[in-house]
C-alpha cells in the first residue's frame, strides 16, 4: 500500500485527505498513518496538515531506494526488472552473473555503494555510499559484436541528454544570475569522446561496457555507469579532472529520477541505433555535445602518438581527426586527450 500511496501523492500538487486515502484503499486512518510514517522513514518528506491531509514536499530530499527506483522507472518499456542495492561488489559483475543464468534484456541494477567498482583497463572505480549513483543495464542486441562498442556512445548521449534537460530546466538561469552568462556556458554539459560526460570541463560520469560473444553472435552486453552527484573529495591524481553534478550546479540532484530520465533517453536512442545498427540517426545530437569537435587532440595510438584537429564522429562512432600533415584518419580505439580540457594527460 505504501507504493500506491506514494504514487497517488506524486500525481498531484494538492493535499490528499486522510479520509480520501482511507476510502480509496479500504483501510483505517491508523493504517494510512502507519504507511505515511513508513514513507517518511524511507526518506520522503511528506507534509501533514490537519483538516487538509498529506502532500509530498515540493523540494523533497534525495530518496535513493528500491521503492523510489521502481516508482521513477514505471512506464519505461525497456526496463523489465530493476533491482536496488544499498551495497554491492560491482553492478557490472552482478549483471554478468545474472546474464549467464539467462536473465532477459532489460535488467537494471542500481547501487548506492560498490565495494569493487570497475573502470576501464582494469582500473578501480571509487564508489562511496551516499554520494553517487552506480547502475548497469543488461542488453541482448541482435547485432554483430564489432558494433557493440557504439552502445557506449549511446549511453553517454543518454546521460548528457538527461543532464541537458536539468540544465535547461532552470539550472542555467540560476548560474547565469549568480555568476554571469560566461560562467553558465562554461558549466554546460559536454561529452569527451567517446564516453566521458563533463560539466564545466571536468568529468562527472564514467561508462564501462562489457560483452560476451561467440564469433558473430552477441550473448549479452552490460553497460555500467558511475555518476558523480553529491559534493565530495576526489583522490589527488584525479582531483583536477573530476567533479560532481551538485558541486558544479549548486543543486540537490534526485538520484533515482536522474537514472530514470537517463533510461528514458536510452530507450529512445537504443531504438534509433538498432534501426540502422549505427549512430547515423544519433550523430548530429551526439556531436552537439562533443567537446572535442573543432579542437586540438592528442591521439595516443600504439603505433605512435600524434596531434590533430577533431572534426566529429562517423556513423560507427569513430572520431574523425585531421592530422597536422593534412591526412584525415578515423580513431577507433585508444585514449584521446583534449587540449585545454584535461591537458595532454
Amino acid at each position: 500500500m505504501k507504493s500506491e500511496i506514494l504514487k497517488l501523492l506524486k500525481s498531484t500538487n494538492e493535499y490528499v485527505s486522510g479520509q480520501e486515502l482511507c476510502e480509496k484503499f479500504g483501510v483505517s486512518r491508523t493504517a494510512i498513518w502507519k504507511a505515511i510514517e513508513g514513507l517518511k522513514k524511507d526518506g520522503y518528506e511528506i507534509e501533514a496538515v490537519r483538516n487538509r491531509g498529506y502532500k509530498l514536499a515540493e523540494n523533497g530530499s534525495d530518496v535513493f531506494c528500491q521503492r523510489e527506483l521502481s516508482s521513477q522507472i514505471a512506464g519505461i518499456s525497456l526496463i523489465k526488472e530493476a533491482v536496488f542495492f544499498d551495497e554491492i561488489g560491482s553492478t557490472n559483475t552482478e549483471a554478468k552473473r545474472r546474464a549467464e543464468e539467462g536473465t532477459a534484456e532489460g535488467l537494471l541494477l542500481v547501487a548506492d555503494r560498490q565495494t569493487a567498482g570497475k573502470g576501464r583497463r582494469g582500473r578501480t572505480w571509487i564508489s562511496p555510499a551516499g554520494k553517487n549513483a552506480y547502475y548497469t543495464l543488461l542488453l541482448r542486441p541482435d547485432i554483430s559484436p564489432e558494433k557493440a562498442p557504439m552502445l557506449t556512445l549511446v549511453m553517454a548521449l543518454s546521460v548528457a541528454s538527461a543532464l541537458e534537460d536539468m540544465y535547461n530546466g532552470g539550472v542555467r538561469d540560476e548560474i547565469k544570475a549568480a555568476f554571469g552568462e560566461t560562467s553558465a556556458e562554461e558549466r554546460s554539459v559536454k561529452i569527451k569522446w567517446p564516453n566521458d560526460v563533463l560539466i564545466g570541463g571536468r568529468k562527472i560520469c564514467g561508462i564501462l561496457t562489457e560483452m560476451s560473444a561467440e564469433n558473430d553472435y552477441i550473448q549479452y552486453v552490460v553497460i555500467g555507469v558511475g555518476l558523480n552527484i553529491k559534493p565530495q573529495e576526489f583522490a589527488e591524481e584525479i582531483a583536477d579532472k573530476a567533479t560532481s553534478i551538485d558541486t558544479q550546479w549548486g543543486i540537490t540532484t534526485k538520484r533515482c529520477k536522474l537514472v530514470a530520465d537517463i533510461m528514458r533517453y536510452f530507450e529512445k536512442y537504443y531504438k534509433e541505433f538498432l534501426r540502422g545498427e549505427s549512430l547515423r540517426r544519433l550523430k548530429s545530437k551526439y556531436e552537439s555535445f562533443l567537446i572535442n569537435k573543432g579542437r586540438g587532440v592528442l591521439v595516443l595510438d600504439p603505433k605512435g602518438e600524434y596531434t590533430g584537429k577533431a572534426l566529429g564522429i562517423n556513423d560507427g562512432g569513430e572520431l574523425i581527426v585531421k592530422k597536422e600533415n593534412g591526412e584525415t584518419v578515423e580513431v577507433y580505439a585508444g585514449e584521446v586527450s583534449v587540449r585545454g580540457i584535461y591537458g595532454y594527460t
